[in-house]
């Protein structure tokens, strides 16, 4: 169980929230830092914020790559993160698509906007909802959570900009925030908890 285990958490989507978004990301040296993720993801670490990846890997079920391919990249981010400081408390995916090709052609509750991951991560490292952020570039970050009380927080790197034009409706009344980046999100995320 983390240090920060009964906190709430930062839930942080991947790629372009922490790392460039290159499309179907499918070579661990195409994974690099956004600027200011690793001193941002050590920011929250050091306030004793949990900081948990969730992030959608349909690539597996597309054929790009393979489970065992997405399972290496929460180590390999790690090693990315480790020079500034900064770990991941937990690390999950999902490599499922309805449409995908079998045995991953399923439709999961893991599957961003569901809440499969965030729920896993309550029950494995011991995390709050209530009160915990999703941070990410894309609606379907910004929904995950939705009903559990998990504060929707979009970014404006990666696909942010154009998301920023087609918010969920309930982005407000949800507490929502935009920051232009994980770094300004970090230190808002501080700030209030």
């Amino acid at each position: 169980m983390s240090a920060g285990a009964g906190r709430p958490a930062a839930f942080l989507d991947r790629d372009g929230t922490i790392v460039e978004d290159v499309g179907y990301l499918s070579a661990l040296e195409q994974m690099v830092l956004l600027p200011g993720a690793g001193a941002a993801i050590a920011r929250l670490n050091a306030a004793s914020v949990p900081v948990v990846v969730v992030s959608n890997q349909s690539g597996v079920a597309r054929g790009y790559f393979n489970e065992d391919f997405a399972r290496a990249s929460g180590p390999h981010l790690q090693g990315l993160l480790a020079p500034f400081g900064a770990h991941l408390d937990g690390y999950y995916f999902c490599p499922t698509l309805p449409e995908g090709r079998p045995p991953y052609n399923v439709d999961s509750p893991d599957r961003k906007p569901g809440p499969g991951m965030l729920l896993r991560a309550r029950r494995e490292l011991g995390v709050c909802l209530l009160g915990a952020w999703m941070v990410g570039d894309k609606c379907s970050d910004l929904e995950t959570g939705r009903g559990l009380g998990v504060v929707p927080v979009l970014v404006r790197t990666g696909y942010g900009a154009e998301t920023a034009r087609h918010l969920p409706a309930d982005f407000a009344a949800r507490g929502g925030r935009i920051c232009a980046d994980l770094a300004q999100a970090a230190e808002w995320i501080v700030s209030v908890a």
